[in-house]
């Protein structure tokens, strides 16, 4: 398992009021996730209307694919029309799958073998 997190910086230097920040913030986010299948979030300078700190993450199980993700990612960033790319950091992550023990709370089954069944058969 490789995860991809890499932070960055937005400058929007047209940006006049917070609701103007939120509509580029929101644009690029919802474009990144759709052309990238990556999570975003906004997570530092909430109340500054000309700089916009985001951090996106990304899970895959292949760390050359996260790599040329990222990448591919920092060079959009890098061409936007209504911001401008300021300070990142990258880092890809990787360790072995979790396994689940038994002795953790949630280890156990979602449901019981007769709730299982019921639901097979359509039941309530």
């Amino acid at each position: 398992m490789h995860i991809g997190v890499l932070q960055f910086e937005l400058l929007i230097p047209g940006s006049a009021s917070l609701k103007d920040k939120r509509r580029v913030v929101k644009s690029l986010k919802d474009r990144l996730h759709r052309e990238h299948m990556v999570s975003v979030a906004e997570v530092a300078a909430l109340d500054q209307h000309r700089l916009a700190i985001l951090a996106l993450v990304l899970v895959a199980n292949d760390a050359k694919y996260v790599s040329a993700t990222m990448d591919r990612i920092i060079e959009r960033l890098r061409c936007l029309h209504d911001a401008e790319l300021g300070e990142f950091s990258r880092e890809v992550i990787s360790g072995d799958v979790i396994e689940r023990g038994d002795d953790e709370p949630d280890a156990g089954e979602l449901w019981s073998a007769a709730e299982s069944r019921s639901a097979r058969e359509g039941g309530a």
